[in-house]
């Protein structure tokens, strides 16, 4: 099929078949991140013990901050590509291409260099102690050499999507994985390089996927493809880049914030037991998770390109399925995870008192956790068609305006309990607050789509 009809099709192919064809392959890509994530963190708690995954646990904020950057730049790029797809603009896709590649070497370059010279003074801040400090740093001293491969890495595989090589962007995904599992069989268990080894094998599993990737887009026939002249920066792309992509980079800054700050609660309130709980217990939710995230990520090229093309009807088709899929799924991991808390936690730790406290944690910060699917996709979904401020609103209402004020009060009565049951209050709150934004929004989608067909 010649590249231009592949994109073509995104307004044309049944939304249902088209959804299915989009998502499936960055669900499975999603699964197998999950997969490595837990033998990555099961590796470290089995292997180097307690402390060890508490020191990943304090790391996170530092990921999510990298990932925040990377998603200003991959989302707001690929947005801005299936959109210009959708008007059939190609030589505008184009310089988006060559913008995305400029931009992610020097955010990566700049994030690298400041984050390598205040490391301790940063992983002190995020709560670290004096026992979790050594291992956070040994990670993140690896992580950030490799940072602009990581940005580029992430920034690429989004672009395939928005490309319309959605299978493309899986197999990149399952080789990461794939490579990334191995390794971390090879250098964690066998070599014994502890910590140091995981993160090493997260880095060499990106830098080789990365090059297939820039293979694919080497190639002259594709619709989208490397060329020079395209990688200046243009004022007026980047602008619009960044403007899509502030939402996305608002949600993991805010990640980074709300993280930093459960850690140094649950540190003050129940120590480094409790900050490894919580590191455990969120292994477990981005674990599920992930699966919603194949979802958005299939949408995002669908409702992008209809949303160009001012085809409402199949945009909104979409999105009603998207929620469905992604509530079913949630659904199953709750129910798992109510029923068998301990054997998850299990995974993870052999220490007791780490393991009693992660299935107490799984079993409180779940309680809800089937709501938040279609709050994450209506954000997506926001995203998608251009309104900014609208998904920055979404994403701050859970994390910012809700978790925030509640993991301050909640524990003044509850002690770490309170900790724990902010969180799926605020998942509750901020799903009851989704809701009259996309019924407004409906009904104005509705009225376009009269107006159109008069």
């Amino acid at each position: 099929m010649d590249n231009k009809q592949k994109a073509l099709e995104l307004g044309q192919k049944p939304v249902g078949a088209l959804l299915w064809q989009y998502a499936l392959p960055a669900i499975v890509a999603m699964t197998a991140s999950s997969l490595y994530n837990i033998i990555d963190r099961a590796s470290i708690g089995q292997v180097v013990g307690p402390d060890a995954i508490a020191g990943l646990g304090i790391t996170l904020p530092f990921m999510n901050l990298s990932a925040a950057f990377g998603a200003a730049v991959g989302v707001g790029a690929s947005t801005c590509i299936s959109v210009k797809l959708g008007q059939r603009d190609y030589e505008t896709a184009q310089h988006l291409l060559g913008n995305t590649v400029s931009l992610n070497l020097i955010v990566g370059l700049v994030f690298m260099v400041v984050s390598l010279i205040f490391l301790d003074p940063i992983l002190r801040f995020f709560g670290a102690s004096d026992a979790t400090l050594p291992y956070a740093r040994q990670f993140m001293q690896i992580i950030l050499a490799g940072n602009m491969i990581t940005h580029m890495y992430f920034g690429m595989n989004a672009v395939l999507r928005a490309a319309g090589k959605p299978r493309h962007a899986m197999y990149a995904t399952l080789f990461t994985v794939g490579c990334n599992i191995l390794l971390v069989f090879a250098f964690v268990w066998w070599l014994r390089w502890g910590i140091r080894g995981a993160a090493l094998a997260t880095i060499t599993s990106q830098t080789l996927a990365l090059c297939w990737q820039m293979w694919i887009f080497s190639n002259k026939k594709e619709l989208l493809h490397l060329k020079r002249g395209i990688y200046r920066l243009k004022a007026d792309l980047v602008r619009n880049i960044v403007a899509i992509g502030v939402s996305p980079f608002l949600m993991q800054t805010t990640s980074c914030i709300i993280v930093i700050f459960m850690n140094n609660q649950f540190s003050r309130y129940g120590g480094d037991m409790a900050v490894g709980a919580y590191s455990i217990s969120n292994s477990v939710v981005m674990a599920l998770f992930m699966f919603v995230m194949g979802i958005t990520q299939g949408m995002q090229p669908i409702v992008g390109y209809n949303f160009g093309a001012r085809k409402f009807d199949r945009m909104l088709r979409c999105l009603w399925l998207s929620i469905a899929a992604a509530t079913t799924i949630l659904l199953l991991g709750w129910s798992l995870a109510m029923l068998f808390p301990r054997q998850i936690a299990r995974v993870f730790a052999t220490d007791p008192t780490l393991l009693d406290m992660s299935a107490h944690g799984i079993v409180i910060n779940m309680m809800v956790f089937f709501v938040v699917g279609s709050q994450a996709v209506i954000t997506n979904f926001f995203q998608c068609i251009g309104k900014v401020k609208i998904s920055i609103f979404l994403s701050l209402s859970r994390q910012l305006i809700m978790l925030l004020p509640l993991a301050y009060v909640l524990p003044l009565f509850w002690n770490l309990d309170g900790v724990w049951y902010a969180m799926p209050a605020s998942d509750f709150g901020s799903f009851a607050m989704t809701l009259p934004l996309l019924w407004w929004y409906l009904r104005k989608f509705k009225a376009y789509g009269e107006k159109d067909n008069h």
